[in-house]
């Protein structure tokens, strides 16, 4: 990362975000975002080895779930504006919200295998 390094603990939390369905890009996006007060998307890209557009998808993610926020840098001169991105919300409540969809998850198995069982009855 830029401002802290990419650590062992970073890698591991991208591997269980993974373990929930989380995309590659998305993970690695968020875990990035958790250790950066506020960052743009040239570092998120140099930071995770992420390309452009792999970014531009995670963070549509991220905002359509209302956990980041973004806000527009002018730039001097002409150009287009840089885009700022921070969290919007602290992540133990990123982390509530995806226990939340895990649980519906394990619900629906479950009783996916429920409605399988009533079929052996019959």
């Amino acid at each position: 990362m830029t401002k802290n390094a990419w650590k062992k603990e970073d890698e591991h939390l991208v591997d269980l975000l993974l373990r929930t369905g989380m995309r590659k890009n998305v993970a690695r996006t968020l875990v990035f975002l958790k250790n950066t007060p506020e960052t743009t998307s040239v570092e998120i890209e140099s930071s995770t080895s992420l390309r452009q557009p792999e970014v531009s998808i995670a963070m549509q993610e991220l905002r359509n779930r209302g956990w980041v926020e973004k806000r527009d840098i002018k730039k001097k001169g002409k150009g287009r504006p840089v885009h700022s991105y921070r969290l919007s919300v602290n992540f133990p409540e990123i982390i509530d919200a995806i226990e939340e969809d895990e649980k519906e998850r394990v619900q629906s198995i479950l009783d996916n295998i429920e409605d399988l069982r009533s079929f052996n009855q019959s």
